[in-house]
């Protein structure tokens, strides 16, 4: 697989193309917001796979708390699973888990916790240092590019265009805005430093201008 001019923990991924498995792809400046009906049908797909628990946990990983591709792919044990054997309410990033080398917490959602806890429940290794999602082939994690190609291979094999691991934190800063969090507070949990960067993820489609304009006088 050969993959030319993409930077995948950039912000926005240039008009590039790629070469993926024979085919030639071209991809936008911004990565697709996925619908709860095309969600729906890339976890039916990955339900049918390999490692259809691994792959749906870090689908629900990014779909759900809006983190970094290379920020899933850095989580060892201990950043998920507390010494109660628990998954933690809170995952705290060291910086160097994070974009800019900055640490952050991610605020983990009951619903998330939930998915976690169930592939917890699948997995063998009890090693805190080890990584939370191991690669297929080896016990170590994937690299910020390689479970951007894994992610991009699911998403394009459930017949998702358009889509990449970054569409997984797009969507849900989207999906927030579309809820009424302020920007404010969509820009503390993605961990964004300027409240312009965070508004630039938010894709305003027609359903959000429809709710808008019923507010209207």
């Amino acid at each position: 697989m050969e993959i030319v001019g993409c930077d995948f923990q950039s912000k926005d991924f240039t008009l590039v193309t790629h070469k993926l498995f024979g085919l030639e792809i071209e991809m936008s400046k911004q990565a697709k917001t996925l619908t709860q009906a095309e969600l729906r049908r890339v976890l039916d797909y990955v339900a049918t796979r390999k490692q259809a628990s691994r792959n749906r946990a870090i689908l629900m990983t990014g779909h759900l708390s809006g983190m970094r591709v290379g920020e899933i792919a850095a989580l060892k044990m201990s950043d998920v699973i507390g010494l109660d054997g628990k998954v933690k309410t809170e995952i705290h990033l060291q910086p160097n888990q994070t974009k800019g080398s900055v640490g952050r917490t991610v605020v983990v959602s009951e619903k998330l916790q939930k998915e976690l806890t169930a592939y917890a429940k699948t997995l063998e290794q009890t090693d805190k240092n080890a990584a939370f999602f191991p690669t297929q082939k080896r016990n170590s994690g994937f690299s910020a590019n390689t479970l951007a190609q894994h992610l991009m291979y699911i998403y394009r094999r459930a017949g998702i265009e358009g889509a990449s691991s970054h569409s997984m934190r797009r969507t849900y800063i989207t999906n927030m805005a579309a809820k009424g969090v302020s920007v404010r507070v969509l820009m503390s949990l993605a961990g964004h430093k300027n409240i312009s960067t965070t508004q630039a993820y938010i894709d305003v489609n027609d359903d959000m201008k429809r709710k808008a304009v019923e507010l209207a006088y």
